[in-house]
């Protein structure tokens, strides 16, 4: 299998991995949440050295499989890892701490402006020229990774809520959107299976003269983008509704607490027969006795 070596992103994935281990040693920090975001590191090598990063300029699926892993894998595992909170424990980030929840913070992560953020660079990406460009650019191809990367994790960071957010939405508010977001992934790939060739003088010029031919090469890219970006958003949904149901779970035992201490209370300050403590009948008793 062929492989290649993409310096920037593996000095990246390195800085950033080792950062969040030496961090994670200094607290009792969750394996699970170390693991999720090694693995979203891992993706990341994955898409840029692996035969992926080989063939990416050179068929329209292979790309469009690592659109969908940058926007919507990578980024659901490093939210897993609590990166923000993590930070927010081992770091006095006195500035994050201020203006985490300001009004610009809060507007930024206002649920329609995540959903735009989540699917506005991928139809940028490939309803402009700015597709060709990425093709022949490798700093453009680069900007755009990082686009989607934290694209994805602006929209999974405030969803999720495992890390601090400026604004706490309805869980049911998680649902509509990520429900949106399959709504666009299907019109997208509507959109390129039915509709014309991107970028068809450089695929012609590229094609190695096996594979696909370019037409299906953009059907089968179509596929990925539109079921492979709804299965991936699978776990994030399964992980959604299990964060609601402990948060219900939660709050339902802080309801009891506060019924029973009330109830306790309340049977401390009061002496009698219990209809002697009722507004509606003491004064019907009053007078007997």
């Amino acid at each position: 299998m062929p492989l290649t070596f993409d310096a920037p992103a593996v000095f990246c994935v390195l800085v950033l991995g080792t950062l969040y281990i030496r961090a994670a040693r200094r607290r009792d920090w969750p394996p699970g949440r170390t693991t999720a975001f090694l693995a979203g590191l891992a993706t990341i090598l994955v898409v840029t050295c692996s035969a992926l990063a080989v063939y990416d300029t050179t068929f329209f699926w292979v790309r469009a499989v690592q659109t969908t892993t940058l926007l919507m894998v990578t980024p659901l595992l490093l939210a897993l890892g609590a990166p923000l909170r993590l930070l927010l424990d081992t770091v006095p980030a006195r500035w994050l701490r201020r203006h985490g929840r300001g009004p610009l913070a809060r507007a930024l992560t206002f649920p329609p402006v995540v959903t735009l953020a989540l699917v506005v660079p991928v139809l940028v990406l490939y309803l402009t020229p700015l597709y060709d460009l990425v093709l022949r650019s490798p700093v453009a191809d680069g900007l755009v990774r990082v686009v989607l990367v934290a694209a994805g994790f602006t929209y999974f960071w405030t969803r999720l809520g495992l890390d601090p957010t400026p604004r706490e939405d309805p869980h049911l508010v998680s649902v509509w959107i990520a429900f949106t977001e399959v709504i666009f992934d299907g019109a997208l790939g509507l959109v390129l299976w039915l509709g014309p060739l991107l970028a068809p003088a450089y695929y012609a010029a590229a094609h190695p003269g096996r594979g696909p031919d370019p037409r299906t090469d953009q059907i089968i890219g179509a596929g990925v983008l539109w079921i492979g970006g709804d299965v991936a958003g699978l776990p994030f949904v399964v992980a959604l509704f299990v964060r609601w149901a402990r948060d219900d779970e939660r709050r339902a035992k802080q309801i009891d607490v506060q019924l029973d201490e009330e109830a306790a209370s309340g049977a401390a300050s009061t002496s009698g027969l219990w209809w002697e403590n009722d507004p509606a009948l003491s004064d019907r008793f009053k007078g007997r006795g």
